[in-house]
């Protein structure tokens, strides 16, 4: 695996692990780090022996804590336009439709940029001490990075309206109930339990993880047609050796053994 500054990975048995290691800044994005995550992702999602992504922040105290507020607080009303359009295209919108299933492992704080992360993210697990919000309008500015559209996506309008304009915080149970995440663990168990998931989805066909993806993402575009897509996309895996593999495994009585990406 190459060498990050802001970042490091780790694979283990078609699982890798990224972590954002930025401990003194409580692992703020600042854009380095937005693009050391990029090339990471793009170079996990090109790996065929690569099944499952997990992301976490180094340390207790964080996941992501936010943006690095000092690389933009002078910018103009164009250059907050541009961090925010590249910033979506170069992760969150490239995680979120990324073929690979990415698993946001929330160790402490997921605030602003953070959160925003965690939502683009296929899977969230929470440990019990985590804490979410978008605090964004306490700056005078509002979630750049998706937040504004995913947050009501996973936890409905009024919830998610209620969390951007308070700049409040929800702990783990809370946003588990919402559901804003989906499991909550003890601290000392959350990168157990994010493997052992990464491990089960590992052992699917990954070729129709990829399809199913593209299908559920399809469903919340405005210019798409879910239904029509997943007629499509369900009619394609038909052509595709996973399928062959795993129906004839099925058949057989046996465990499928699904080829690389």
């Amino acid at each position: 695996m190459e060498e990050y500054e802001n970042i490091y990975v780790e694979e283990d048995a078609r699982v890798a692990f990224i972590t954002i290691d930025r401990p003194e800044k409580l692992n703020a994005l600042n854009r380095a780090t937005i693009a050391e995550l990029h090339e990471a992702f793009e170079d996990c999602d090109q790996d065929p022996d690569i099944r499952a992504i997990v992301i976490t922040g180094s340390g207790e105290k964080a996941f992501v804590a936010g943006a690095d507020i000092s690389e933009f607080s002078d910018f103009s009303v164009r250059e907050g336009s541009a961090l925010a359009a590249k910033g979506q295209s170069l992760l969150f919108d490239y995680v979120e439709q990324l073929s690979t299933p990415v698993i946001a492992a929330i160790n402490g704080f997921a605030l602003g940029g953070g959160l925003e992360l965690a939502m683009a993210c296929h899977l969230r697990v929470a440990s019990s001490n985590a804490k979410m919000g978008l605090p964004e309008v306490s700056l005078g500015v509002i979630p750049g990075y998706g937040g504004t559209q995913r947050l009501p996506q996973l936890v409905g309008k009024g919830k998610a309206l209620e969390m951007i304009v308070t700049a409040g915080m929800i702990d783990a149970e809370e946003a588990k109930s919402w559901g804003l995440v989906n499991h909550v663990v003890a601290p000392d168990e959350l990168s157990a339990f994010c493997e052992s998931l990464a491990q089960k989805i590992s052992k699917n066909s990954p070729v129709a993880i990829a399809a199913a993806i593209r299908a559920v993402n399809s469903g919340f575009k405005y210019d798409e047609d879910g239904f029509k897509t997943e007629i499509e996309i369900f009619g394609k895996c038909f052509g595709t050796e996973d399928f062959k593999e795993g129906t004839t495994a099925f058949l057989k009585k046996r465990k499928a053994e699904f080829p690389g990406k």
